[in-house]
């Protein structure tokens, strides 16, 4: 079960193959008047347009994407929950900037700060969070720094909980673009709160900062930012006949700017490029021979559902190869990799993914197994 076969067991082939070869008729994506940008597709996480996508740059209220990200996450743990009662210290009273007008001494429930951070980009509303889940912001930032790091943010470090400029405390759009498709896949339910227009909290109500809420109702997320030194930046989410892109825009020169240059990227993106589900989790590929088990053939195809970005104009015709272990012998446990699949041609490879066994299959008798190992040597004689 260590090499595959190199040659093509199976070909799956939609409508026609034909089609597939037809040159892509796709323009040159947009040129951004911002210093680095990036458009994902939220489900497969493959880039369709870049440009200066890892650079290092301050990400400003970007930041508190991943502060969001940290209490949801510890949320799902069951670590904490919304209706948890957080006292506000000093420090988050006092924090300058975006403010959800939280004071000092009094209680406030969890869910409020979560809205006053994504909603508000409240730096109270950040600190204070940090501090219930960490015990201070120093060792949350830490706690970012880990996240980061399992999230494969290469090009990111934390210092705070705000995105308040600090040295040693960046981002890439690449990153965040990360980080927001994390949000959207991991959090669906919590990721709700990105979509609301407006927060009231101490009889104060703000409006969320994000333009594109209100001019294009495809778009539910996610998050603005501005400093002097990062510019105005904005990651911004929006879900269009089954495909979800995700466009983050950093160092734009205004608060307009960033909206109609982030409208760029996803009017592109959604004009050009589709989300097609291949395959299904649980979808039997191919019956694969067994020797030596007790049944002489397993099931073969996905643990999960399998997604491909693809120009719109490829949409008819994708052929596959599906490539299995030549020998696949018991026992083999349900979620053993037994192959791949290729989708593509030759010359444009879509995506290989491992293919698995869908159902266990035991050792069979001792007679089964002499048996086969008989009539295996023999066939490979041949």
């Amino acid at each position: 079960m260590k090499r595959l076969l190199s040659l093509v067991i199976f070909v799956f082939t939609f409508v026609s193959t034909h089609a597939f070869a037809a040159p892509s008729l796709i323009p040159a994506p947009p040129q951004l008047s911002a210093n680095s940008y990036v458009l994902m597709d939220a489900y497969t996480g493959d880039v369709l347009v870049e440009h200066n996508s890892r650079e290092e740059l301050p990400p400003a209220s970007l930041t508190k994407l991943m502060t969001a990200y940290i209490a949801e996450y510890e949320l799902a743990k069951g670590n904490i929950s919304f209706n948890d009662q957080v006292t506000i210290s000093e420090k988050a009273w006092r924090m300058e900037g975006s403010r959800m007008f939280i004071r000092e001494g009094t209680q406030v429930r969890l869910e409020d700060l979560m809205r006053g951070i994504i909603i508000q980009s409240g730096n109270d509303a950040s600190v204070a969070v940090a501090e219930h889940i960490a015990g201070g912001e120093a060792a949350f930032a830490d706690l970012m720094n880990q996240h980061a790091k399992l999230l494969g943010m290469n090009n990111s470090h934390f210092v705070n909980s705000t995105g308040f400029p600090a040295e040693g405390h960046y981002s890439s759009a690449y990153d965040i673009a990360l980080l927001s498709r994390a949000t959207i896949v991991h959090f669906p339910e919590n990721y709700k709160m990105y979509s609301e227009k407006y927060f009231t909290y101490n009889d104060i109500r703000q409006p969320n900062r994000n333009k594109l809420l209100w001019r294009d109702k495809t778009v539910d997320g996610l998050k603005t930012g501005h400093t002097e030194a990062a510019g105005y930046c904005l990651a911004a989410s929006a879900v269009r006949n089954g495909t979800r892109l995700i466009a983050v825009v950093m160092g734009t020169n205004s608060d307009e700017a960033r909206a109609s240059e982030t409208q760029k990227l996803l009017n592109y993106g959604f004009r050009y490029y589709e989300t097609r589900k291949l395959y299904s989790a649980g979808q039997v590929l191919s019956d694969a021979r067994v020797w030596g088990g007790d049944a002489d053939t397993v099931k073969v195809g996905f643990a999960d559902d399998v997604l491909v970005t693809m120009p719109r104009q490829n949409a008819d015709s994708i052929p596959a190869s599906l490539e299995l272990v030549p020998e696949i012998e018991a026992p083999i446990a349900a979620g053993d990799v037994l192959g791949k699949i290729i989708v593509g041609t030759a010359d444009n490879v879509l995506l290989e993914r491992e293919v698995v066994a869908l159902e266990p299959v035991a050792e069979g008798g001792f007679f089964k197994r002499l048996f086969d190992k008989v009539k295996l040597f023999f066939m490979n004689l041949f």
